[in-house]
């Protein structure tokens, strides 16, 4: 028989929420086990059992914003930097994307609210960055079993004798390099013109591509989230934002 687990671990386990929303979720009265109403934290349950959420807890999940940022280079991600703003200011009225079907959903007090950055991108990078308040979307890109592809043009000169960037060390990129005495995941790397690689990758470690290019004697020039899952950056201006629809699939 199956150990019993924390029914908040056990909720973010199965997607329905972050375990920070479930723990709310419960004090609310808002989940059930069984049939049978949990109010108090910490309770545990068996992995089999059937969670239901109240109607409550659904509408409050539909009513969780995702936005999707153009980030220029200069902005830090999350914690700002001395010098260096966090890229979260830009979410303002004013920065909204007006060409874009949602700009009728206008920004309104307590949209950041419990928003947080979901994939990161770092100071000397641009594009594609998503803000939510909804677990289930954080957890989908950044959860430690994700599997949500990430796509990055990349400029790049190499460095080498050779004059081009030998077909083994492309192959390298793709599978084969180790950062920090860990065999990376499988990425699809391929050239788009003689100064520009697309990388897709799985994971995310910190500065992954910039190391990546490193150890295959590459100098990187610039790097451009574009995708995101089926997310794509698209024609959004750098330094505007948008709302990301409940119909967008990720």
């Amino acid at each position: 028989m199956s150990e019993p687990i924390r029914l908040s671990k056990l909720m973010s386990e199965r997607g329905i929420c972050s375990r920070r929303e479930a723990d709310d979720y419960i004090a609310k009265g808002y989940v059930s086990v069984n049939g049978q109403v949990v109010t108090e934290l910490g309770t545990k349950v068996t992995p089999d059992v059937k969670i239901t959420l109240s109607a409550e807890a659904m509408k409050n999940q539909k009513s969780l914003i995702t936005i999707m940022l153009n980030k220029p280079i200069g902005y830090v991600s999350a914690q700002p930097e001395p010098g260096y703003e966090p890229a979260i200011r830009l979410i303002t009225a004013e920065n909204q994307f007006k060409d874009h079907p949602t700009y009728k959903q206008r920004l309104k007090m307590g949209d950041l609210k419990n928003i947080a950055v979901t994939g990161r991108l770092d100071i000397d990078s641009q594009g594609l960055l998503l803000f939510t308040q909804d677990g289930r979307i954080a957890k989908k890109i950044i959860g430690e079993n994700s599997s949500i592809e990430k796509e990055y043009i990349v400029r790049v000169k190499y460095l080498g004798s050779e004059g081009k960037l030998p077909q083994a060390k492309l192959k390298l990129l793709n599978h084969g390099l180790e950062l920090d005495g860990e065999k990376l995941k499988p990425a699809k790397v391929e050239w788009i013109n003689e100064d520009q690689l697309r990388f897709v990758l799985t994971e995310g470690k910190k500065r992954q591509i910039r190391r990546m290019c490193e150890l295959v004697n590459l100098k990187v020039y610039g790097l451009k989230r574009v995708r995101t899952g089926k997310l794509k950056l698209g024609d959004l201006p750098e330094g505007q934002w948008r709302f990301v629809t409940d119909k967008e699939e990720i």
